[in-house]
């Protein structure tokens, strides 16, 4: 019999494509209920600063504070699925944003707050780190189209999150106004829906022995995870500014009302949600670097644009979703390519350092806002000077976009010099 034949695989059966089918639905509602719980907080941010009290410099510190939890997540969530298996490490992020859920309902204070955002932020950096491993390890062929298929649903629950949140506090149930505890609770007691796929599902095991698995040390001295770092530091920390400042930015720069900028974050990720879907393809055909050069340098640029038209430019904010939003995706299909035998080792180092310059980040955002604010309005006026900060701040978010894309330049010409490219 010849080689090629005798290796040729059955096809699936009944059983492994069931067990497929669950590793799907973990996968896409753990997305989606991941992008629930971090864009929520776009219409709840300045209810929580109008109740509580709270400077832009302190919301800054509340969301830093959040990435911090997330980071520290990222640090050991590779060691627990290597001791305790990638479904426990699932079921345990689940579970925690849950809690977290309720411990923000209880919060009556900043302190306290901040402690269960903290948590909720845990979760969300054991999820993320666990479904990207889970990706990497069941999105063998056409790794760029699957990776920012998944993330799509983090988009699509990200569209309509601010929608969502933004009407629910306008209701009021037997005499009394939903607020911002109540919506929390609501949209975060959703993370036992993906809990049922992952309960019922088989999850593969990292299918490498300790000797075959490239040890962290290897990862660490190559060149390639030192500018992948720098690419995810500046794209995630313009990604995920915009839920935090964008809603911020209108009612206060502009005087929109709270619904109509929750509706404008919410185009921003119809925006995000469809470049995922319909780009995928794109990273696969022109290659992952070009791909992160291409439409990171987009995003920046339509920032810039919407700073600079005021008003009438605030679409361009939503469009700027488009270029962003398959960054992150497509340079964990990167990772999954080439670090097949290492992925959850090469990813954990990867989102971790970047979860440092994701604190960094949203601290500075606050800073700039704070300071020039500051110091405009001791010479033009308060209004002004708010005005003013804001858009520093934004021109920041902006300035990290376009930083992405030419920190993807020089890993473009590292891999095509050595006939990697991906």
């Amino acid at each position: 019999m010849p080689k090629e034949l005798s290796q040729t695989k059955a096809p699936p059966s009944a059983s492994s494509k069931r067990i497929y089918i669950f590793q799907l639905l973990t996968v896409f509602i753990g997305f989606l209920i991941f992008g629930f719980s971090e864009n929520i907080k776009g219409p709840a941010i300045p209810r929580i600063q109008l109740e509580m009290g709270l400077d832009e410099m302190r919301i800054g510190t509340l969301l830093s504070l959040n990435s911090l939890g997330y980071l520290l997540a990222c640090s050991f969530t590779a060691y627990l699925i290597r001791k305790i298996g990638i479904k426990a490490v699932c079921l345990l992020s689940f579970g925690s944003m849950v809690v977290s859920g309720v411990l923000i309902f209880l919060s009556r204070s900043y302190p306290a707050l901040s402690g269960s955002f903290f948590l909720m932020y845990i979760g969300n950096g054991m999820l993320e780190i666990g479904l990207a491993v889970l990706g990497a390890r069941i999105f063998v062929r056409n790794t760029g189209t699957m990776m920012n298929l998944s993330h799509f649903f983090y988009g699509l629950s990200s569209t309509v999150a601010p929608m969502i949140a933004s009407g629910l506090m306008t209701l009021s149930i037997g005499g009394r106004a939903i607020d911002w505890r109540d919506v929390y609770l609501l949209i975060l007691s959703l993370a036992v829906l993906p809990m049922i796929p992952a309960i019922a599902g088989k999850f593969p095991s990292g299918g490498n022995t300790e000797d075959d698995r490239i040890p962290l040390r290897t990862i660490a001295a190559d060149p390639v995870i030192w500018m992948l770092i720098a690419i995810l530091s500046f794209g995630v920390i313009s990604e995920m500014a915009v839920g935090g400042w964008l809603v911020n930015f209108l009612e206060k720069a502009y005087g929109w009302s709270g619904t109509a900028a929750a509706g404008m974050l919410s185009v921003f990720f119809l925006c995000f949600t469809f470049a995922r879907l319909f780009l995928g393809p794109v990273t696969d055909k022109i290659g992952f670097t070009l791909s992160v050069i291409v439409f990171s340098a987009l995003s920046g640029l339509l920032t810039f644009a919407a700073i600079a038209a005021g008003e009438p430019g605030a679409f361009l904010f939503a469009a700027a979703g488009i270029g962003i939003a398959p960054i992150y995706p497509t340079v964990m299909a990167l990772i999954a390519q080439r670090y097949r035998k290492g992925s959850d080792t090469a990813i954990t180092f990867i989102v971790t350092l970047m979860g440092v310059s994701s604190v960094i980040g949203n601290y500075l955002i606050g800073a700039i806002i704070t300071g020039i604010k500051d110091i405009v309005a001791s010479s033009r006026g308060a209004e002004n000077g708010l005005l003013l900060g804001l858009q520093a701040g934004y021109v920041f978010i902006g300035l990290c976009a376009l930083l992405c894309a030419l920190s993807a330049v020089p890993l473009y010409r590292y891999l095509k010099k050595r006939g990697e490219l991906l």
